[in-house]
């Protein structure tokens, strides 16, 4: 048996989804039965609880083969960094006291650093914990720049009539779809190819800047000529919070966007088959961004 936390997510499901396929028994661990009821209707076990109650998390994941462990996404939180730390803590006590031998964790690459990095810390810290545990042999798998983080960019184009952010236009990013770390983690998971604690990269298909991530969306929206423009930090603040996301999180996010700008977190592994991964980001716009775009010029 597999057990997978954040199995509703991005990541989590597409992992429950790949053993699935494989004919593996599954257990898929969220905060909410509705949420993983598209994966129970596909044969997995549901067990519902927080990730932040060790005890029913330890029970989540006894007798499992492997772990799929991970830091859920948090961004209405007043403490991201506090939050990330119970979590991590949480999962580190219930995978030694349930006797867990492989666990595979979703890490970001930038996790080599231990601060400066916003919310890629936490991910630091889980590592850590993780690495400290006897008995456990664990894969982080640092994955690049999520081509999700993108999506939002469907409301300002609709707004202003650019794409627009915190980062540099000439920064070269690592950009990755989430789908594709989902079925490396499945893969780690069924392989086991990992002893003690080790650190992958996942790059994406290749690396973009903003500059380039705006002409590939404008060509497939019909518009051309739409640009990316690097917006002051207080306008994007402003943008954040009035999507609800707590001021403490976007500024978390604008710490990430400066070690990054720096230069302080980049990728550390040359790119390789091993860390490229097969969704470019034209697929990525056709498939994911596109719908999503036209979905809100129908409702106007």
């Amino acid at each position: 048996m597999y057990a997978i936390t954040g199995a509703s997510g991005n990541t989590g499901s597409v992992a429950a989804r790949s053993l699935l396929a494989k004919g593996e028994k599954v257990r898929v661990i969220g905060r909410s039965a509705e949420h993983l009821e598209s994966l129970t209707r596909q044969g997995a076990e549901a067990f519902v609880c927080d990730l932040a109650d060790t005890r029913a998390l330890t029970s989540a994941l006894e007798g499992a083969r492997a772990v799929y462990a991970i830091i859920p996404p948090n961004v209405t939180s007043s403490d991201s960094r506090a939050y990330q730390d119970r979590i991590s803590d949480s999962l580190a006590r219930a995978l030694q006291d349930a006797g867990v031998t492989h666990a595979v964790s979703l890490s970001s690459f930038g996790a080599d650093k231990a601060a400066g990095t916003g919310p890629v810390v936490g991910l630091h810290y889980l590592e850590e914990k993780l690495n400290g545990i006897a008995g456990l042999n664990v894969l982080h798998l640092r994955a690049g720049y999520f081509m999700e983080n993108t999506l939002p960019q469907i409301g300002v184009i609709k707004m202003m009539g650019v794409t627009a952010g915190p980062l540099r236009p000439d920064l070269q990013l690592p950009m990755i779809a989430t789908r594709d770390i989902g079925v490396a983690a499945a893969e780690a998971m069924l392989k086991l190819d990992f002893s003690q604690n080790e650190a992958r990269e996942l790059l994406g298909q290749s690396d973009h800047s903003m500059t380039e991530a705006a002409a590939i969306i404008g060509k497939a929206i019909g518009k051309p000529d739409l640009r990316y423009i690097q917006a002051p930090d207080e306008q994007f603040r402003a943008g954040m919070t009035q999507l609800g996301i707590s001021l403490n999180f976007t500024n978390l996010i604008l710490e990430m966007a400066t070690a990054l700008n720096s230069g302080h977190m980049k990728a550390l592994e040359k790119r390789s088959a091993r860390n490229t991964t097969p969704t470019s980001y034209e697929t990525f716009v056709k498939e994911e961004f596109v719908p999503r775009y036209q979905a809100k010029e129908a409702r106007g």
